[in-house]
């Protein structure tokens, strides 16, 4: 089946739109990884490189997927286990445009893959993009958080359009509420931990258990850098006073300030045009479905941990986990479509309750009669068929008969 891959991917983008109208002019595009047991020696595409399995012991695949914004898969990629996430990108695009040819899509990258070389590689290709940025970035608008002046789209969600005078692009300030929280939780944790450690080197030169001032200075620097996620928040040094050196620390409050306007907060940029803030938005977050396409990669299809130790199995076991993925979107969309109040998973799980049961009769000329019978359907497994437009039959045909040879005994 590998060599059939490329029309596979064809085949199934055309029967989703026949099925479901599905559309692939917005590209959701992600990464991942997934490892294998064994030092798979014969594997060249085994290497070691950051692990979002949090298995760096082990030599990892990188695996790329690309859906729709309703997470139809519209291809896969494999890549060397210690390819840089950012590396990617172009290659993916010379495929896509190889054996789909040339369009104006819209590519939704993370801030992982979103580089700035990337997004000229996009623009070069003709494409259009919708990319989240490194965090770093966000202190460029700062300023922009205080005004009270953001659109609320959904309760916990706020966002504000920012466009650059004379520039093709328009960035989108975004905030919500969970993610502000979270990061207010983390760095209490970490001002908490830093701010004992500071006490406790204080505590420990006012009662001359630290005379040694470049052992004072060496604790200190110390200190800053096992917290380097709050260390910027403090102003700290050894100082001289008329008693001896003493540790001086102090909470800086513009910079918390700033901390603090930028907690919940991330940014996104685009070469959009026609979009409004929450449309923007909206198209963003449609980058869950790929998420959502990876756990169930790897937990459902068991496309992780490896356990084959050359290539073209290797391989072939990620194609198997590809189509096992097409089959289940397909069915999470055929429940969609009849307005089933079933997920994916619950149906399976309902249906897999279903048994065939042979019935054996002897007859008087020594012969068995097999008739094959299908379990019951409960009011549920009925309500699953017919939202599939589907229907059990109540037995299986051919009935089998039998000639057994009869041994004396």
């Amino acid at each position: 089946m590998l060599p059939l891959k490329p029309k596979i991917e064809q085949h199934l983008k055309q029967r989703y739109g026949e099925l479901f109208e599905a559309e692939f002019e917005v590209l959701l595009y992600d990464l991942t990884s997934t490892y294998v047991e064994g030092a798979a020696e014969e594997n060249p595409m085994m290497r070691r490189g950051y692990s979002r399995d949090h298995r760096p012991d082990c030599e990892q695949l990188v695996l790329a997927l690309i859906v729709n914004s309703e997470g139809f898969p519209f291809r896969y990629e494999r890549f060397d286990g210690n390819r840089a996430d950012v590396t990617t990108v172009e290659s993916i695009l010379r495929m896509v445009e190889r054996k789909h040819g040339k369009a104006r899509r819209v590519w939704i990258f993370d801030r992982g893959v979103g580089s700035e070389e990337n997004l000229v590689t996009v623009r070069k290709h003709g494409g259009q993009y919708l990319v989240g940025t490194p965090r770093s970035k966000l202190k460029q608008f700062e300023t922009q958080l205080w005004p009270d002046d953001f659109e609320k789209i959904r309760p916990e969600v706020e966002v504000k359009q920012i466009q650059i005078p004379g520039g093709e692009e328009t960035y989108l300030l975004c905030r919500t509420v969970g993610r502000k929280e979270k990061e207010r939780a983390i760095r209490s944790g970490f001002v908490e931990k830093i701010e004992k450690a500071l006490a406790g080197l204080e505590k420990r030169i006012a009662e001359g258990k630290r005379k040694d001032r470049f052992k004072m200075e060496r604790n200190l620097g110390r200190i800053q850098a096992s917290h380097p996620q709050v260390a910027d928040l403090y102003e700290m040094a050894v100082k001289d006073t008329e008693e001896g050196a003493r540790l001086v620390w102090r909470q800086k409050p513009e910079h918390l300030q700033g901390l603090e306007a930028r907690e919940g907060a991330y940014l996104l940029r685009t070469n959009l045009t026609a979009d409004s803030a929450a449309d923007l938005w909206k198209k963003y977050i449609q980058l869950t479905e790929v998420e959502a396409a990876f756990r169930t990669l790897k937990s459902e299809l068991a496309i992780r941990p490896l356990f084959h130790q050359l290539e073209k199995r290797v391989k072939a076991h990620v194609l198997v986990a590809f189509l096992g993925y097409a089959l289940l979107v397909t069915l999470k969309h055929l429940l969609k479509r009849s307005a089933s109040e079933y997920s994916p998973a619950k149906a399976l799980k309902r249906l897999s309750e279903l048994h065939s049961v042979d019935i054996v009769l002897p007859t008087v000329e020594g012969r068995e009669i097999w008739l094959r019978r299908i379990t019951k359907l409960d009011e549920d497994q009925q309500k699953i068929f017919h939202q599939l437009q589907l229907q059990l039959p109540e037995r299986l045909e051919p009935i089998q008969i039998q000639n057994v040879v009869q041994t004396q005994p």
